[in-house]
């Protein structure tokens, strides 16, 4: 018996899809108004779709890192980033935070996690990168459960 392929969420339900976009424009503003820089964001972005496991992802957030001006050795050195010297603090902070929203860990630890990063960042930068690894987490989420592949994968 031949399965159907599950559907693309973003095409199944055009409408929500759409709304999401319009919450990520929102997010996206908020980082701009906050001052965050695009490669804090997109090495954020990448570290939490190598979490999630989204291939489609980290594919779209390796390239926009890499265009964004981030160095090699930065994403390279992405999943040990607590061992590398390549992260500045800020940079730290936001794969902290992006780490803590995307894993969930025990109260104690999340809260922790999370009161570092608003004291390094200060509220504004705090809740705009929150909402960004918030929203992070949805897109690999649907893409995980669309199967998108990878652009000129084999």
């Amino acid at each position: 018996m031949m399965r159907r392929p599950l559907p693309f969420l973003d095409k199944a339900a055009p409408e929500a899809w759409d709304l999401l976009g319009e919450v990520r424009r929102a997010v996206a503003e908020q980082n701009e108004s906050a001052g965050i820089a695009r490669t804090t964001l997109e090495l954020m972005y990448l570290r939490i779709s190598q979490l999630n496991g989204c291939a489609f992802c980290v594919d779209l957030h390796h390239r926009r890192a890499v265009r964004a001006g981030a160095p090699d050795d930065q994403v390279a050195q992405l999943p040990v980033w607590r061992d590398s010297p390549s992260f500045d603090a800020v940079e730290r902070v936001a794969l902290l935070l992006g780490e803590t929203v995307t894993t969930l860990p025990e109260p104690m630890v999340r809260d922790r996690d999370l009161m570092t990063a608003r004291d390094a960042l200060g509220e504004q930068a705090f809740a705009a990168l929150e909402w960004s690894a918030v929203l992070m987490t949805t897109y690999n989420r649907l893409s995980v459960l669309s199967n998108h592949a990878v652009p000129g994968a084999r």
